[in-house]
């Protein structure tokens, strides 16, 4: 399964100068003025996973692929948004495409980029484009009420979901986000609304070099808010991350990271906390041929596990052979963890866990669901 995240925020606060980094590419263009980005960049970013490398090294594996997550830098949002300003409606129908929001917000000062609200204020920027998202939600939610009470007249079980609507519609008419009312017993029936602000988020701070370790007084104003919204934000240089993007040498990487007293790059920590607001975790098939990381939502069974790869999988799953990623490295591979006894046949309401290695037995001509 690959998520995707979509990068939003104000007009220049940064967010194509990151994406050109965490893509490693120049699809999206940098550029001083409002709207310079117009359609959405998509890029496919590999996850970085230390484990992946060391059980390739294991194995002897030829190839290593990793599990992928993908970017999507959308262009700025102003003020009216929601109401056509700016470009409008067309950005925020790009935002409902994505699993989760990083609201990009620029805590830095420099006189030389223009920003449109006239100076550095990232609470206030991060509530503009809350408000847009909240007033497109309301826009969307009033129409889908309109044809869902109309069914109700045919099929009594709508009422359920007109009620629900009316209660989301309570909450937003409030300035309030609909992931509010988010919880295990609703969280399905509102994930099919695919309303913006029911989206898991987290914040990304565009700071200047010298604050990316510490941070400075506009990112502790945006952590205090994440805190308080039961998110996270981390600090990241945009100008940094293109740096250590155009360096090819991964050693050259790891000493530019250690000189300005980072331990790994921005990439990795919003790799890492994408996954953590999503659920998600990492299980490996490992063998000669290849090295392969594939990423699933927690409380996955081994079946599902197994669809993941192909459905074919899941439809004829007879067990999943399964080692711990410590125990495969500990004793040197698949053969001399099944020696102590480290290799378990698991079944299809096995779930998975966090860096297992699984080789899934499997008959095609099995019916079983």
């Amino acid at each position: 399964m690959e998520s995707r995240f979509g990068i939003v925020g104000l007009p220049n606060v940064g967010k194509s100068t990151l994406f050109n980094a965490l893509t490693n590419s120049h699809k999206a263009n940098a550029a001083n003025y409002p709207f310079c980005t117009i359609e959405p960049n998509v890029g496919i970013v590999a996850v970085p996973d230390f484990r992946l490398d060391k059980l390739a090294e294991v194995a002897g594996s030829k190839k290593i692929i990793p599990a992928q997550i993908e970017f999507v830098d959308i262009a700025g949002l102003v003020k009216g948004a929601s109401k056509g300003e700016g470009l409008g409606n067309k950005f925020l129908s790009h935002i409902r495409e994505v699993d989760a929001i990083v609201y990009m917000l620029r805590c830095f000062e420099d006189d030389d980029i223009t920003h449109v609200e006239g100076n550095v204020d990232p609470i206030r920027d991060s509530e503009i484009i809350e408000t847009e998202l909240i007033l497109s939600d309301i826009e969307s939610l009033t129409k889908q009420l309109k044809n869902v009470e109309k069914k109700v007249k045919q099929d009594k079980l709508y009422a359920q979901q007109v009620e629900l609507i009316g209660d989301i519609l309570k909450v937003l008419n409030s300035g309030s986000p609909a992931r509010l009312l988010v919880n295990d017993s609703n969280s399905q029936e509102i994930k099919k609304l695919n309303l913006l602000t029911s989206k898991p988020f987290f914040y990304i701070c565009n700071v200047e070099e010298e604050n990316v370790v510490n941070g400075n007084k506009f990112t502790e104003l945006v952590k205090n808010k994440a805190a308080q919204q039961n998110s996270v934000s981390i600090n990241i240089s945009a100008k940094i991350e293109e740096e250590i993007a155009n360096l090819d040498d991964e050693i050259d990487r790891r000493e530019f990271l250690k000189e300005i007293g980072l331990e790994e790059s921005g990439l990795n920590r919003a790799i890492k906390v994408g996954y953590k607001i999503l659920n998600l975790n990492t299980y490996f098939t490992i063998g000669p041929k290849e090295a392969h990381a594939w990423t699933y939502k927690t409380g996955t069974t081994a079946q599902k596990a197994a669809g993941i790869i192909h459905t074919d999988f899941e439809k004829g799953f007879i067990c999943a052979e399964t080692i711990s990623y410590d125990d495969y490295v500990k004793f040197n591979g698949e053969q001399g963890a099944k020696e102590v006894g480290k290799l378990r046949q698991e079944g299809r309401e096995y779930i998975v866990q966090d860096g297992d290695i699984m080789l899934f037995r499997f008959n095609v001509s099995n019916n079983q669901k």
